[in-house]
Formats: structure tokens, sequence, C-alpha cells
């Protein structure tokens, strides 16, 4: 009998998403199977990974660490071959063995291997929102050129998805898509003293657990920001009709809104195990692991209108979104340096989009078409980023560094 089992390359398996799909997939074993694992760095996750899954491939980010895990392996008496480096993420996708991509690597680095993905026509469970924020045009097109299914694992884009007639926002009556936010550990906290946050505070998130660059990124709402201009490609949206909403809960995921004033909200339990099942099943429904949503325990559901003041990084993306998303990738380029250096000590929490404004004022907005041209305004942006931060005071003693 032959084997019907979805085949999988996770990109990014030892991140947080990755971790959950993994879990996800462990409780169905009859319906997924694992081609492919890739990690960066966290090669000891990974090696745990490629034992308890045992793909045919793994791929890590340099050779001395590729050698290093296939001795493991192979002393392990697994057959799984290691490769390594930007190309082998791309190989894997391309593989014929590979049915299903999910794209979870985080930032920019996600980019040329989600691409690959959609050039080689394949089913694509898309966490990697900087890929469509940095080539949004390019990306959607090269999903209809060549057949590929694209697929939101964001709990936010997931839920819009859920919320709208066959995953699309056409002909649909859609009025507005309504993205909804925790407002992150600092919704309330002092202004005055947000200068003093350190990045354990800022990765503190409290509902969600993720990776400390996208912990941050929802401190600053910047992961808001990149937020709409995914959707704003994802569902073919004008800029006018994407909302954020602070949600303090994160129990409604997103909403949709509709002409006859109908609006639609997918809800459920703060767990990315949720969007990552509905996507690796869809159109079916499966076990995700996640507990039921208990409606009768929950004192409240409470909304508010974002404090752009507050949120200089979401004012910044919404300009972006709003001025043609020309800028995206300076934008994203510029944060994903900023909030490095936040991490290291080397800035403080509120220079984080002080660094992005300028960055933003200093390059020129222009559309790239091509992967070369986007690569180019990319390394041009983190060059400026650079630059600002070196200028920059270096944050007092209590700035703790990343560990």
């Amino acid at each position: 009998m032959s084997d019907t089992r979805q085949r999988l390359a996770i990109l990014g398996s030892t991140g947080s998403i990755g971790t959950s799909t993994l879990d996800v997939v462990a409780r169905h074993p009859d319906r997924f199977a694992v081609f492919a694992l890739t990690a960066h760095r966290s090669v000891d996750r990974l090696y745990d990974q490629c034992v308890a899954f045992r793909p045919a491939v793994a791929v890590v980010g340099g050779p001395d660490d590729a050698a290093s895990l296939q001795q493991r392996l192979r002393a392990a008496g697994l057959a799984t071959e290691v490769w390594h480096g930007p190309a082998a993420l791309c190989a894997v996708v391309r593989a014929a063995e590979c049915d299903t991509v999910v794209a979870a690597i985080v930032g920019a680095a996600g980019l040329a291997s989600s691409l690959a993905a959609a050039e080689a026509g394949r089913r694509i469970l898309l966490a990697n929102k900087e890929a469509l924020v940095m080539s949004g045009a390019l990306f959607m097109r090269t999903v209809a050129a060549h057949g590929a299914t694209l697929l939101p694992l964001d709990s936010e884009h997931n839920a819009i998805f859920q919320c709208l007639a066959n995953g699309s926002a056409r002909g649909a009556g859609v009025e507005r898509l309504i993205l909804t936010a925790s407002g992150g550990p600092f919704l309330h906290r002092a202004l005055d003293s947000l200068h003093e946050v350190t990045p354990d505070e800022a990765c503190a998130h409290p509902n969600w657990v993720m990776g400390r660059k996208i912990s941050v990124d929802s401190a600053t709402m910047m992961n808001k920001a990149l937020e709409v201009i995914e959707a704003r490609w994802l569902f073919d949206m004008a800029p006018e009709r994407i909302e954020v909403v602070i949600h303090p809960q994160s129990v409604i995921h997103s909403m949709v809104a509709y002409a006859d004033q109908s609006v639609l909200a997918q809800l459920g339990n703060p767990d990315m195990r949720t969007p990552i099942a509905h996507a690796l099943a869809y159109p079916a429904r499966i076990d995700s692991g996640v507990a039921p949503l208990d409606l009768a325990r929950m004192s409240s559901l409470s909304f508010e209108t974002p404090d752009l003041a507050r949120f200089p990084c979401l004012r910044l993306g919404l300009d972006v979104l709003r001025s043609g998303c020309a800028a995206s990738v300076t934008l994203n380029a510029a944060n994903e340096v900023a909030v490095d250096a936040f991490l290291r000590g080397r800035l403080r929490f509120t220079a984080i989009g002080q660094v992005v404004e300028e960055v933003l004022q200093r390059l020129p907005a222009t559309a790239a078409a091509h992967l070369d041209d986007i690569l180019a305004a990319d390394a041009l942006a983190r060059c400026a980023a650079e630059q600002v931060i070196q200028r920059l005071p270096v944050p007092g003693a209590r700035q703790a560094a990343v560990h």
C-alpha cells in the first residue's frame, strides 16, 4: 500500500512555530511524515528532533555543524542526510519528496526558501510574515504562476482566513479586516519608564510563548505593523480597509466585517497549535492538543484603539501600508537590526522605533520587483540602521544583554 501521508519540510523546526508544528504532527502519525527539518544554530535540539522524527534530510547553517551533526546521527543509527547553507534550504523545498513546506524561519532569512517553495508549487504554511512584507507582489505572483497553495499560520491571518468564505475576500461582501493585538507587556506601563525596559522584560509576553525577536516585536507592536502589510497581500485588501484593535485577552484572534454589518470572529486559547493544526489538515479539522476554550470562565473581553504615541512602530507600519508598501523592505530590515541591537544591550527599547523612523526618512521608498532588488534594498537599510545605532547612546548597566 502506498504512503499517502503529507510529507513535510519544516523550515525553522527548532523555533517556537517549528516545535509546535512537530507537537501536532506527533499526534497524527497516520496523516503526516517529516521529510526535512532545518535549524540555523540549534544543533542539539535539531539532533533530538531527528531522533524523534527520522527525517530524510536535516539542514544547518554551516559546514562544521553539518559534519558534527552527521557524525552524531550516524552513530545513532539514523540515515538522515545533513546539508548546510541557504542553498540547501531551497533544495529541500524543491525536492520531489516534499509536499508541504512549513515556512517558520524568522525574519528576512526565510525569504529565499519561502519563495523557492512557491516556485516549486508547494503547499506553503506561512509563518514567516517577512516574506510577504518584503516581496508581497512578487511572492503572490509566484504563488499564482506555479499553482502553489498558500495557507497562513500567523494566528491573526489564520483567523481571518477561517472567517472568510473559502479563505477569499474577493466578491464576498467583505468590508474590513480587523486584526487583534494583545498590546504586549507594556500596554499600561508609564510612558516615561519605557526607556528602562530590559530585553527580559520585553520578552515576557503576557499571553503567548514566542521567540525573543517576535516577543520584542509584540512589545513594540511592530509585529502588528508587519501583519497589516502581510494581510494586504494575503487577502488582496485595500490598505484603508485593514484595521488594528487592542484585545488584551488574546481570545479573539481576528475578525472580518461584512457589508451587512455582520462581524465574524475566530476564538481560541492563545496557542499556536490551533492555527497550525488548521493549516496542516485544511480543509479537514484535527486535534491540535490545545485545551478547550471555556467561555463560562471568562470575566470579560475588552477592546481599545491602539495608542500610536505609545506604539510608534505601529504608526510607522501603518504609514508604510497606506503609502503603498514601497518602503516595507526598509521597515523590516531596520527593525531587525534595531531589535537585535536592543537584545544585545546596544540600544534602548524606546530607540527601536527611532532607528526605524530615521532609516525610513533617509532612504527612498522604491518598490522592488525582483528578488535581487529586494535583497539589495534590505542590505542598504541594514547598513543605514547600523549607522543610526552607532551614533545613539549605549544603554546603561541596567540594560540586560541577550542570553
